[in-house]
């Protein structure tokens, strides 16, 4: 009996959990106030659990379960590697998409995060001229904008899938014709 079920799909749901976690993490600190979690420790927080241990931890379980539940008790690096990115990108897909939709319906977003980041660099470099300080802010306008925005937040998420594909894949792989 062929499994029906490619790794890529099987990873589906665990990604559409990933992103929306995302999302719920990304409203909370909106609704609390990005000022005062941006410098704490729960924006720190925050970071290491969406890009290293939620990814890492959804990749597993999504890798164990095509091993242990579709592909009866095997999957190769290979497999892994499919799970995992696919897991990876439809997270950064749905998170992307929000933010675009997000920043389409509170435009004024874009400019509290601006002057939240001109205080910051202003607070930690006091002697930056006004030309340095400008062409920071430029930087930040353009990487907050919705066509750099989607396609960069889906390639850094697919990269670190590919990462932590490759890290799982190792640990937990084993194959169909592997010799004794």
């Amino acid at each position: 009996m062929k499994n029906t079920i490619s790794p890529a799909k099987s990873g589906l749901l665990y990604g559409v959990f990933f992103g929306v976690i995302m999302i719920l993490e990304f409203v909370i600190m909106y609704i609390v106030g990005m000022k005062s979690l941006v410098d704490t420790s729960a924006g720190v927080i925050t970071n290491i659990l969406n890009y290293l241990i939620l990814p890492l931890a959804l990749i597993y379980m999504g890798c164990n379960n095509y091993k242990k539940n579709i592909n009866g008790g095997y999957i190769s690096l290979n497999e892994c590697l499919k799970t995992g990115v696919s897991i990876a990108f439809v997270a950064a897909f749905i998170y992307a998409t929000f933010s675009v939709i997000f920043n389409i319906i509170f435009p004024e977003f874009t400019d509290e995060m601006i002057a939240l980041t001109k205080g910051t660099m202003i607070a930690k470099n006091p002697n930056m001229t006004s030309a340095e300080l400008e062409m920071g802010l430029s930087m930040v306008r353009k990487f907050m904008n919705p066509l750099i925005v989607f396609p960069v937040t889906l390639a850094m998420y697919s990269f670190f899938g590919l990462i932590y594909s490759l890290l799982v894949g190792a640990v937990i792989k084993k194959d169909k014709y592997q010799s004794i």
